[in-house]
């Protein structure tokens, strides 16, 4: 296996949105020639500032048309702007659990257009969440990636994405568990209301 790592120049990434494509494909170039990788297929894990994710609970008798309803209501969807996917968590058992997706076409679009001017084919495009989660080593855990600009946290539970939030950081800061310790609370809370069981109290928090 070969692996590398590299920074793209200023300005050309703001808050996980591409701004200045040729920038970011030139950067991509780069680190691949740097790094002798000769494979063209790339799988690419979007920042979730492109789009947005929900966990859907609804009746176990609920049919694709109900969940199609159901996720363009909860997402508030703009059909002319933003596209869906969806997939079953849990079918039966009391209720039909959904792992929904709604992008913005054009944002996606930009990230396509990076790839293929650097000379790779997009196998296919996922959010970081869900390729975070999939690799965990443990079910359930909060990774926080102070690397990214603005600082990301996400909540893992039971091997599914759960929450994802942003939030500045001063990564120079002399006191950075003071400094993560607010956002951090921000999502325990925001993840446990009208919750009995707790999350936070025996999961792991990773910091990249």
């Amino acid at each position: 296996m070969r692996c590398g790592s590299g920074g793209t120049p200023a300005g050309s990434l703001v808050d996980g949105r591409i701004v200045d494509v040729e920038a970011v494909a030139t950067a991509l170039r780069q680190l691949i020639a740097r790094t002798d990788i000769m494979e063209t297929r790339a799988l690419v894990a979007a920042s979730d500032a492109t789009a947005t994710f929900r966990i859907l609970s609804l009746r176990a008798t609920a049919t694709d048309q109900e969940v199609e309803a159901s996720v363009a209501r909860d997402m508030q969807l703009m059909p002319n702007q933003m596209s869906t996917h969806w997939v079953d968590l849990q079918v039966g058992g009391g209720d039909r659990m959904v792992y929904a997706v709604a992008w913005d076409r054009s944002l996606i679009g930009r990230i396509a257009e990076v790839v293929k001017s650097a000379g790779l084919e997009v196998a296919a495009v996922d959010l970081k969440s869900a390729c975070i989660a999939r690799m965990a080593a443990v079910p359930s855990s909060v990774v926080v990636d102070i690397s990214s600009d603005p600082a990301e946290a996400l909540l893992i539970d039971n091997h599914v994405p759960r929450l994802w939030h942003s939030f500045p950081l001063d990564v120079l800061s002399d006191n950075l568990e003071s400094a993560l310790a607010g956002p951090l609370r921000s999502v325990l809370k925001y993840y446990n209301r009208n919750r009995a069981q707790k999350f936070g109290r025996d999961e792991p928090i990773f910091i990249s």
